[in-house]
């Protein structure tokens, strides 16, 4: 078993690097299809957004879904972005018009977009609906799987013309996930801690995108049982015994805080040195380059099998 998943890492590595790397060279070629009117999708919140015409003028409340309007060719529509969106780098000359948690209403008004892409866990709800009563068009993404990042993708391809780029990235992001259920499906579970921080600890719960990356590498989420986002405790991670120690701290350097386990040699991935890192934008952000950390994360579970 191990060998055939090595083998499938190998055969799989080059194609989804080059994808991560090619995907806004392409993109940038990619135009606006005419398509018959009006635009609708459902969110998901289950709201239904209309649009008359292919959006033109985007704010984007939300750094991975900057990024997958790059993916999609619709980088030069989008005319606001909150703080953090440095992917690609054409991103991060936009005009800035908030933080994911504090938006500056009036600069966004003074953009005049013609749609919002908005996040519903990470965005404040109150600045998101008052933008909503004033006529604005939001759509509000909340993807928690690598396989809803090709519906997002579809739903925005739809409103921004861009329907057939959209089921291009979305083929590739379902042709991947089937791969890996399919080579990691019958593979030795490997129980996995992943820490977002270190003071204080926080992990990863059942609802989230890291949560279904562990479980398509074959891995077991030792907090799968708890809602988004928990804080955990020491004494918790030390009776729950896992196997490997993932993190990824505010950049894509190690963090210096993973070491610190070393101090608790009775965990088995102390004991057996799986001690790893992963680049965080690769692992936390619903974009084209949860692909690529998708990969990294599975070779790093696989060293524990």
């Amino acid at each position: 078993m191990k060998h055939n998943i090595s083998a499938f890492i190998r055969q799989t590595q080059n194609s989804l690097t080059t994808l991560c790397v090619s995907v806004l060279s392409s993109a940038a070629l990619a135009q606006p299809q005419s398509s018959q009117m009006p635009l609708t999708v459902i969110d998901d919140r289950d709201i239904t957004v209309t649009l008359t015409e292919p959006a033109t003028r985007i704010i984007s409340l939300a750094p991975s879904m900057t990024e997958l309007l790059f993916s999609l060719g619709a980088g030069e529509n989008i005319v606001g972005v909150v703080e953090y969106s440095n992917f690609p780098e054409a991103a991060q000359a936009l005009p800035i018009v908030g933080r994911y948690d504090r938006l500056d209403i009036e600069r966004i008004l003074s953009l005049q977009p013609d749609l919002i892409i908005s996040w519903q866990s990470g965005n404040p709800r109150g600045a998101v609906q008052q933008l909503q009563e004033m006529g604005y068009p939001v759509y509000t993404a909340e993807p928690s799987t690598v396989q809803s990042i090709a519906g997002t993708l579809n739903r925005l391809g739809t409103l921004t013309g861009r329907s057939e780029r959209a089921s291009a990235l979305s083929a590739t992001i379902n042709n991947a996930v089937t791969q890996y259920q399919n080579t990691y499906s019958d593979a030795e579970p490997v129980s996995v801690f992943y820490q977002v921080w270190h003071n204080p600890i926080i992990s990863v719960g059942g609802g989230e995108l890291i949560n279904d990356m562990v479980s398509l590498c074959g891995g077991e989420n030792i907090f799968a049982d708890l809602p988004v986002g928990p804080a955990v405790n020491l004494e918790d991670i030390i009776t729950r015994r896992p196997q490997v120690i993932l993190a990824s701290g505010a950049s894509p350097e190690r963090p210096e805080w993973l070491d610190l386990w070393r101090q608790w040699p009775s965990i088995p991935a102390v004991q057996a040195n799986h001690l790893y890192s992963l680049p965080p934008d690769h692992v936390q952000r619903h974009s084209m380059r949860a692909l690529q950390g998708l990969e990294q994360m599975c070779q790093l579970i696989d060293q524990a099998r």
